[in-house]
């Protein structure tokens, strides 16, 4: 039997955190098949719940972002040296 599906994670890096675990433990390929096909179906699912709140953020940045009614799109300025 597949174990119930959590709610999705309130948090991107928490659904990430999740993904996470899920993939460390079908890397250990000592799984029964069953099991197997739960996390796959539990990570299809976090993986969608995370793809929707990257594009609700996406969706909020160009919101702000709009100047006279014309998207301007902007880079995002990192620390990070090339």
């Amino acid at each position: 039997m597949s174990e119930p599906t959590p709610n999705p994670p309130q948090t991107f890096e928490a659904g990430l955190q999740q993904l996470e675990s899920i993939v460390k433990e079908m890397e250990t390929g000592e799984l029964p098949l069953e099991r197997a096909i739960a996390l796959f179906e539990q990570g299809m699912k976090l993986s969608e719940a995370c793809r929707k709140q990257l594009e609700e953020a996406e969706t909020r940045v160009e919101i702000l972002t709009r100047r006279a009614g014309e998207m301007q799109p902007q880079p995002f300025k990192t620390n990070e040296k090339a």
